[in-house]
């Protein structure tokens, strides 16, 4: 029997999880639910088997996938070490989908253009969006990615932006006992502020 395909509102964010990309994770958080969306990141996956094999059941679990490929060249120029995280789970991603036809969208974003065609140039051809290194530039391209008819303006995820992050750093991060804003307790605190930010925005936009 050919696999189901999965609910329409679950996005797979394949990530760094570093610090410097904290503000952007925040955004891509706020974004999606904004749009309606679900995400989901690896952290939050339970179960004692090999990652790669609960990675690659998260994604087969989600309609649509994400890709930031923004931090690689950046890690390796700064005398870390190279991540290859991302583009393994991307070459994870792109396998699933051709095999099964119709069960995924995957979409990769980068912050400098042009970079992928040096980092990964088997993706030549591929539609890339651009969000050059900041929040307002992911939800551009999310919008652009995503868009709906009733979408919210870029402005207004902005401004919502600054008031997560705020209780990321007040409440969330103090309440989980994390240091990291990537830990799977904080996540969860996370979506559902964002979950119940999103829904207020709803009720507002159709009173």
């Amino acid at each position: 029997m050919p696999p189901q395909p999965p609910e329409g509102k679950d996005v797979f964010l394949n990530i760094p999880y570093d610090e410097e990309f904290s503000s952007l994770y925040v955004a891509y958080v706020v974004g999606l639910y904004y749009l309606g969306l679900v995400p989901h990141i690896a952290p939050e996956i339970p179960g004692g088997a090999r990652r790669l094999e609960r990675i690659l059941a998260l994604i087969k679990s989600c309609r649509y996938s994400i890709h930031d490929l923004s931090r690689i060249e950046v890690s390796a120029k700064a005398g870390s070490t190279p991540r290859f995280n991302m583009p393994l789970e991307l070459g994870m991603t792109v396998t699933w989908a051709d095999l099964n036809p119709g069960l995924h969208t995957w979409f990769v974003f980068e912050s400098e253009p042009y970079r992928l065609q040096r980092s990964a140039s088997d993706l030549n051809g591929t539609d890339v969006y651009i969000h050059g290194g900041s929040p307002e530039g992911v939800f551009r391209e999310m919008l652009n990615a995503f868009w709906r008819k009733d979408a919210p303006s870029v402005p207004e995820m902005i401004r919502s932006h600054r008031f997560v992050e705020l209780g990321l750093k007040l409440h969330f991060l103090p309440k989980a006992g994390a240091g990291s804003v990537y830990a799977s307790a904080v996540f969860r605190e996370l979506c559902l502020f964002c979950s119940n930010l999103a829904a207020l925005r709803e009720t507002g936009a159709h009173s």
